[in-house]
């Protein structure tokens, strides 16, 4: 279970216990009260009794007379009652004896009093009749007050958990319609806060989506434009060629020579064009078959060392043993063949390219070391990308062969890297799996 789902959780959770606390609360004050209101009144009605009980005993009856009138003018909630000896009110009310009353489950306080006469009275304070649940609605705090609190914190909870929910949801949205209308560079994940769970996961999936598609499509209309760039210089020049011999037809043979060299540039740069397509887009079913990864190495060197004697250089390959792979031999001798060509090619006269094979932690790993001028430490990525050329590169070509050969190494599932040597010259590197 992922984090969002805690969230909601605790979040309803929460809302229910608000909300049942709130009615838990309002049942304790309605019983609380119920449960305080015998004190309440017994203590206020001692404390009448024992006033009353002081002026009988020392003004007499006539005095608390006078007092009980007073009292009953005021309309006291407690009714203080007055018996002498023989059992009647002192104000002549006709109630029953205090039994009956207290029988009747009335709240009672008494208190005997003996007058300096000698006369002896019983006083009897009497709490009004209450309803059967307790004192009136009216003296009752009301139980809505706790049951509101709960039901509007609840509201509060649930509130803030759909915004929660919606906000994100509404922002990917706004991005995806951007996406769609073609506003590649559309990003949302900063927007979404700092809160990570599975919502904000899907925003950071939607941001590395987009800068991919950003990326893809970048990389297609650069390409577009450098094709259409090197389609376009060997087409002049065929047309320059043909314009030639239709003016000179004693130069025919040599304009030939010419218009044949530029038809295979062009149909060089189609084959490397169609390669890194097929390559790019990775539907194709690879033929693979087994192969020893040294033994490739060691072919595709003994050629490409031929090619370096021609041109006053020399290559020089060290590596045996066994690394066994199911792969397209086809590929991956091109993409060797790119990368040792690519040595010889930038090393000058006289220059040596070093090519070591090793196995080493089940992965074999090759590296082609030259002499060259080298590579800008900022475009040591750049040169895997089709067309591109250093500023330092002074040889002819189409920038597509080192690109040809990470894509076809990655089809394999193994890494080209590229770095500059510590004595100069590049070393470029690649690795792949043995024994799948």
């Amino acid at each position: 279970m992922g984090r969002l789902f805690w969230k909601m959780f605790i979040a309803f959770w929460l809302s229910l216990v608000l909300a049942a606390g709130g009615i838990g609360a309002a049942v304790w004050l309605y019983k609380q009260v119920d449960a305080e209101e015998p004190a309440d009144i017994a203590r206020g009605g001692g404390f009448v009794l024992n006033s009353f009980g002081s002026v009988l005993q020392h003004g007499g009856p006539a005095a608390v007379r006078r007092m009980l009138e007073e009292w009953e003018e005021r309309g006291r909630r407690s009714q203080i009652l007055v018996f002498d000896s023989a059992g009647r009110e002192l104000l002549d009310r006709r109630l029953p004896p205090p039994e009956a009353l207290q029988a009747r489950g009335l709240e009672l306080n008494r208190l005997d009093i003996t007058t300096q006469d000698g006369g002896t009275y019983q006083l009897v304070s009497v709490a009004p009749p209450r309803r059967p649940g307790g004192r009136g609605e009216h003296e009752r705090p009301s139980p809505l007050i706790p049951l509101a609190a709960g039901l509007l914190a609840s509201l509060a909870f649930s509130g803030l958990m759909a915004w929660y929910l919606a906000r994100p949801v509404r922002q990917l949205r706004g991005a995806l319609g951007s996406l769609a209308d073609g506003r590649l560079d559309t990003r949302v994940s900063a927007r979404m806060g700092t809160w990570r769970d599975e919502i904000s996961d899907l925003g950071q999936d939607f941001d590395h989506m987009a800068h991919r598609l950003e990326a893809l499509v970048g990389s297609q209309r650069r390409l577009l434009h450098d094709v259409s760039h090197e389609l376009r210089s060997p087409l002049a020049r065929l047309q320059a060629a043909i314009g030639l011999a239709r003016q000179s037809p004693e130069r025919g043979a040599e304009l030939m020579e010419r218009v044949e060299r530029e038809s295979a540039r062009l149909d060089f740069l189609v084959g490397e064009l169609l390669t890194l397509a097929r390559l790019d887009a990775g539907t194709q079913e690879m033929p693979r078959e087994p192969l020893d990864l040294f033994d490739l190495a060691a072919g595709v060197a003994e050629d490409a060392g031929f090619e370096a004697e021609v041109g006053g250089k020399s290559l020089a390959f060290d590596g045996r043993g066994e690394a066994p792979l199911l792969a397209d031999g086809a590929r991956l001798q091109r993409a060797f063949e790119n990368v040792m060509r690519n040595a010889v090619k930038f090393s000058p006269a006289g220059g040596a390219v070093q090519v070591a094979a090793q196995v080493a932690g089940g992965r074999f790993r090759l590296v082609v070391s030259d002499q060259g001028p080298g590579v800008p430490e900022g475009e040591l990525e750049e040169i895997f990308e089709p067309f591109f050329r250093s500023g330092h590169a002074a040889a002819e070509g189409f920038g597509l062969g080192l690109a040809i050969a990470r894509r076809a190494v990655e089809s394999h599932g193994g890494t080209v890297a590229a770095r500059n040597g510590a004595a100069g010259g590049l070393v470029v590197t690649i690795e792949l799996p043995v024994g799948r």
